[in-house]
């Protein structure tokens, strides 16, 4: 799984979170964010683009760094600054309340331990900063639930640990950030990979 994990996987989520619907889900959730950014699962820069230029500074943390080469020339063509800062989201290199906002799309799916990584977020956000997110989770739809929870086993080993059936609102509020949006829909495709927790929440 090494030589998958680490290089493979990679480029194939690039391809796969390309495209029209994604894009839209980045646009709206980058909307809003100014100064100072955090971006865990900053991945191949997929939301480089969606930047807006009220951004002055993006600290990128990602595992991956075959993720970084894939995303040179996205960090190249930005406008914004962007600075590698580490690669665990459960122990991000910055000091407490020194960021603006933190961004996180499709991540919180396979940190080991999402709630650490969300002290971790409320512990670096400023008073009043917000926590901007779009993650796919768990269905309130039993059925569509019933098949995540089956699925999750084979999702994690293919996918790098990516889990379906995290009930991410949950866990966004649970770890003390107050949600000020919350929108839950499907993605087009099978809907256990498809359900969607997309918000703001703002640290009190």
């Amino acid at each position: 799984m090494g030589l998958y994990r680490d290089q493979v996987l990679p480029r194939i989520v690039d391809l796969a979170m390309r495209g029209g619907d994604l894009e839209e889900v980045r646009a709206r959730v980058a909307a809003g964010l100014d100064g100072e950014v955090l971006e865990i699962g900053f991945g191949s820069g997929l939301n480089i683009p969606f930047y807006p230029a009220t951004i002055t500074r993006v600290w990128a943390v990602d595992p991956a760094a075959v993720g970084r080469k894939l995303a040179a020339k996205r960090a190249a063509a930005s406008a914004v600054p962007i600075d590698y800062i580490g690669l665990d989201a459960e122990r991000l290199p910055v000091g407490d309340a020194s960021a603006d906002h933190v961004l996180s799309t499709w991540t919180l799916c396979t940190i080991p331990d999402p709630m650490v990584a969300l002290a971790e977020v409320i512990r670096v956000l400023r008073p009043g900063g917000a926590f901007h997110f779009a993650e796919h989770g768990r269905s309130p739809d039993a059925k569509v639930a019933r098949t995540q929870d089956r699925l999750n086993p084979l999702q994690q080993r293919v996918f790098g640990g990516c889990n379906v059936n995290r009930p991410i609102g949950e866990l966004v509020t649970a770890c003390g950030l107050e949600l000020t949006r919350l929108e839950n829909y499907y993605l087009k495709g099978p809907q256990a990979t498809g359900y969607i927790f997309e918000g703001i929440a703002v640290k009190p």
